[in-house]
C-alpha cells in the first residue's frame, strides 16, 4: 500500500463540503432506503441518488458501489480523483470512476468521522468471495465493541487487532495516545489514513505484529479488541479479519488468559468474542476456568447459535452464499463442529480488570447469561459493576450494617395478585437503565430497598423492619445482609 497519506486532508475537505455525513446520508436516502442498505439491497438508494450532485455521487461511489461519470466525480472530489486512483481507493476508464475502497461516513462520540476499508461484498445478493488480506469494515461487531467499551479518560490504550481502526478512532477522543495492531499490512495503512482523515485529537501509533507481540512488556489502562474469533476448521485459507490461524476459540482464550499482563494496575481489557459451547460442560465453567484470580471479570453471554445457524452466518460474510461450493463448505464446516464436540457457539463480552493488593485473597468472577435488552451504550454499565465489586471487596458483615446506601433512581418495583388482595403474589424489582437486570424480592427485601435513601445505615435500616415488623434484628441481619450484598453487587443499591 502506497505510505503518501498527504491525501487525507484534501478529501477531509471534500468529504465535508459534500456534507458526506451520516445524519446526511441517512436523510437524503430516505428511511426505507436506509433500511434496505442494512440488507445490502441498493435499488431503493440508487432511485434516490441521480441527481449528479456531490451528495448522491459519493453515495452511489463509495455506498452503492456503482459506477460514477468522470464529470460526476470530479465535482464531489475536486483534483483528488487521480490520486484517488493512484492511492488505490478508486479505479477509472475513459469516462467512469469506480470505487476499489469504501469510504463510509460514521457518527461517533457526537462527531462526524469517515472510516476507508474494503469493499462490502454481496451487494444485491451477488455471491463475492472477499480475499484472504480482506479489511471489514464498519460493522455490528465493531459497533457492538465500541459500546462496550469504557470512555473514561486514560493514559493509554491498545487497539488490539485494528482491522481498519474504528476502536482507534474511538479510544484516540479519550486516551493520551493510542497503539493499533494487526497482522495485515493493508490494514495497517487504513488505520493510518483513517486517522489521518478524521484528524484524531491523540497519537495513534500503528505496529504490525500477532496478539500482544507489537507490545511486548507494555502496559495499558485500556485494550479494546474484536479478535479474529470465528470457529472454524483448519481448511487452508484463512480470512485474516475473522480467522486467527489458532484452533476453536483458543484465540479468546489465550488473550483472556495473557492479556492481563499488559494491563496497569485497575486497568481493564475488554473482549468482544464467540466461544464454544461443548458438550457435558456448561459454557459458564469452561469460560470461568480461563479467568484470572489477580483479577475481576464480568462475562456476559449474548446469544448462542446452533452449529448450523453459525456455519450460515460466517459463510454469508464471507460471500461464499450462493457459490458453487456452498454445500461442500456448510458440510464440511458442520461435520468437523461435530467431531470436536461443540453444541453450539456462544457470543458475548468478557470484561476483566486487573487487580491491585485489594484483590490478593482472590477476584470477583461473574459470569451472567443475559439475552435480553440493555442500555445502549453499555460501557458505563461495565464501569459500575466494577465500582460496585471494588465498593465490597473486604467489606465484612459490620462494615456493611454501618455502610450507607441508595437505591438507584431508575429502579421500579412491580407487583403482581389478584385485584384487592392484601398481599402481592410476587413483587419484582427492575432496573430500567443499564443491564436493566430484574428479580423477584419478598416484602422486606422491597421495603429495605425502598428506604435506602443515603440517610440510615443498613443497621439502622434492619432495626427499623425489625421494630416494624416485630421480627428479631439479629435473624434478620443473617437472612439479608447477603441480599443487601446481591442487591449491591448487581446494581440496584449504590454505596452513597
Amino acid at each position: 500500500m502506497p505510505s503518501d497519506l498527504d491525501l487525507a486532508g484534501p478529501l477531509r475537505d471534500a468529504l465535508l463540503a459534500a456534507d458526506f455525513t451520516y445524519d446526511r446520508v441517512a436523510d437524503a436516502i430516505g428511511e426505507e432506503a436506509h433500511r434496505a442498505l442494512g440488507r445490502n439491497e441498493t435499488l431503493p438508494a440508487l432511485r434516490r441518488t441521480t441527481s449528479g450532485g456531490p451528495l448522491d455521487t459519493l453515495v452511489r461511489l463509495f455506498l452503492l458501489q456503482t459506477t460514477v461519470a468522470r464529470d460526476d466525480a470530479d465535482r464531489a472530489l475536486p483534483g483528488l480523483v487521480d490520486r484517488l486512483c493512484n492511492a488505490g481507493l478508486l479505479e477509472q476508464s475513459v469516462s467512469e470512476v469506480a470505487a476499489r475502497m469504501d469510504c463510509r461516513p460514521y457518527a461517533a462520540d457526537d462527531q462526524d468521522l469517515w472510516v476507508v476499508s474494503d469493499l462490502t461484498p454481496g451487494l444485491d445478493g451477488t455471491p463475492v468471495a472477499v480475499g484472504s488480506d480482506h479489511v471489514l469494515g464498519i460493522s455490528s461487531a465493531s459497533t457492538s465493541l465500541a459500546q462496550l467499551t469504557m470512555r473514561e479518560p486514560v493514559a493509554s490504550a491498545l487497539d488490539l487487532g485494528t482491522g481498519c481502526g474504528v476502536q482507534a478512532l474511538h479510544l484516540a477522543a479519550h486516551s493520551g495516545r493510542v497503539v493499533a495492531t494487526d497482522v495485515n499490512t493493508r490494514a495497517l495503512w487504513m488505520t493510518r489514513l483513517n486517522a489521518a482523515l478524521n484528524e484524531v485529537p491523540a497519537e495513534v501509533e500503528v505496529r504490525d505484529g500477532s496478539f500482544f507481540e507489537p507490545v511486548a512488556g507494555e502496559r495499558f489502562d485500556l485494550i479494546a479488541t474484536n479478535p479474529p474469533f470465528v470457529i472454524s476448521p483448519a481448511t487452508g485459507e484463512r480470512l485474516v479479519y475473522r480467522d486467527s490461524g489458532l484452533p476453536g476459540d483458543r484465540v479468546v482464550e489465550h488473550i483472556v488468559r495473557t492479556g492481563p499482563d499488559h494491563l496497569t494496575d485497575g486497568g481493564w481489557l475488554q473482549v468482544l468474542a464467540n466461544w464454544a459451547i461443548v458438550k457435558e460442560r456448561p459454557w459458564d465453567e469452561r469460560l470461568g476456568s480461563w479467568l484470572r484470580d489477580d483479577c475481576d471479570a464480568l462475562v456476559v453471554q449474548r446469544e448462542t447459535l446452533d452449529p448450523a445457524a453459525y456455519v450460515e452466518l460466517w459463510l454469508k460474510d464471507s460471500g461464499h452464499h450462493g457459490g458453487p461450493d456452498y454445500a461442500q463448505r456448510y458440510d464440511t464446516w458442520l461435520s468437523w463442529l461435530e467431531e470436536t464436540g461443540i453444541e453450539g457457539v456462544g457470543f458475548g463480552w468478557i470484561n476483566v480488570r486487573l487487580g491491585n493488593s485489594a484483590t490478593a485473597g482472590g477476584g470477583t468472577h461473574e459470569l451472567l447469561e443475559w439475552p435480553y435488552d440493555v442500555e445502549q451504550p453499555v460501557g458505563p454499565a461495565i464501569r459500575a459493576w466494577g465500582d460496585a465489586v471494588a465498593d465490597l471487596r473486604g467489606l465484612g458483615d459490620e462494615e456493611l450494617l454501618a455502610t450507607t446506601l441508595r437505591a438507584r433512581e431508575d429502579v421500579q418495583q412491580e407487583t403482581v395478585g389478584r385485584p384487592g388482595a392484601e398481599d402481592p403474589e410476587a413483587i419484582v424489582l427492575r432496573q430500567q437503565r443499564g443491564f436493566r437486570r430484574a428479580r423477584t424480592a419478598d416484602t422486606v427485601e422491597a421495603a429495605f430497598l425502598g428506604a435506602c435513601d443515603g440517610d440510615l445505615s443498613v443497621d439502622q435500616l434492619l432495626g427499623a423492619l425489625g421494630a416494624l415488623l416485630e421480627r428479631d434484628v439479629a435473624d434478620l441481619q443473617e437472612t439479608y445482609l447477603p441480599v443487601v450484598r446481591e442487591l449491591v453487587g448487581e446494581g440496584f443499591l449504590e454505596v452513597s
